[in-house]
């Protein structure tokens, strides 16, 4: 229709976090990302585990490059980058290097920067970022529009799950999480953990949580990682494959976050800075 202004292409930006190690986030990551692929989403996942990132190991794939290359300017993204099974596309992470493990504001600038070059090609870009409270986990969550807080029914994973929620709530100023439990054994066990979660959010942090589902427990993923193979691929009717598959479907449905009026991509790289330095909201009594 003439005098029609064309939409600008904005990317949806998901960062997948948690507050414990060893919880499947990056197993979680690779197969939601292989799901949106075979809906027909162009999928970027960043390995954000700076240090000890191994999701290349996950996949059978061993590159030459890494984001340490980008970050210290050695390589322009685009040599770095490998593509995934279903046709994603992957930024790895370095292993066993100090150096990047706390990004100064240089180098969180270079990474934007050579990002900024792949978002108008990128329907989705899913962060897979380190466990814990580190200021490069905090970088990487504000970066993004959804925050999903991966968990396991373990006390540990329950109750480092709520200090990664309180500091970001508390010191950053963010209020709404999406609650992915995984390595349930039944859903009823993945709807009472995330009821935990949720009472004690509502009784001493500001925040708002949603039940973005669970991946239950099942023996088909440890082999897909034995064999570095995806379990939506190897073995597509598996529980988790299911359980996968509905989380993938559930994200293309997620309503658009509201954005300040004009966002595109080319806007993301002062709505990170903005977030990330904001003044920190006053402190609360600690729970």
């Amino acid at each position: 229709m003439a005098g029609t202004i064309p939409t600008a292409h904005v990317t949806r930006i998901m960062a997948f976090t948690s507050g414990k190690g060893g919880v499947g986030k990056t197993n979680v990551v690779a197969n939601v990302a292989y799901r949106l692929t075979r809906m027909n989403k162009r999928v970027l996942v960043v390995d954000a585990d700076l240090g000890l990132g191994n999701m290349d190991v996950l996949l059978g794939k061993a590159p030459r490059y890494n984001l340490s290359h980008v970050i210290a300017g050695e390589q322009p993204v685009e040599a770095v980058t490998f593509t995934g099974p279903g046709g994603m596309t992957v930024l790895p992470a370095s292993s066993g290097i100090q150096d990047v493990t706390d990004l100064s504001p240089s180098q969180r600038g270079r990474l934007i920067a050579a990002l900024d070059t792949l978002m108008d090609n990128v329907d989705y870009l899913l962060i897979d970022t380190a466990a814990g409270i580190s200021a490069n986990v905090m970088w990487f969550n504000l970066s993004a529009q959804n925050i999903f807080v991966l968990v396991t029914p373990e006390p540990t994973s329950i109750t480092d799950a709520y200090a990664l929620m309180k500091v970001m709530s508390k010191k950053y100023g963010e209020h709404a999480f999406n609650i992915l439990v995984n390595m349930a054994h039944r859903e009823s066990e993945a709807e009472d953990v995330f009821r935990q979660l949720d009472l004690v959010a509502q009784r001493f942090l500001d925040v708002t949580l949603r039940y973005a589902g669970c991946v239950l427990s099942d023996p088909s993923v440890p082999k897909s990682v034995k064999r570095q193979r995806m379990v939506c691929d190897a073995w597509p009717q598996a529980t988790a494959s299911q359980c996968i598959d509905t989380i993938a479907r559930a994200l293309m449905k997620m309503p658009a976050p509201d954005l300040p009026a004009g966002y595109t991509n080319r806007f993301w790289k002062d709505l990170v800075g903005q977030k990330f330095n904001r003044p920190k909201t006053a402190r609360v009594e600690q729970c």
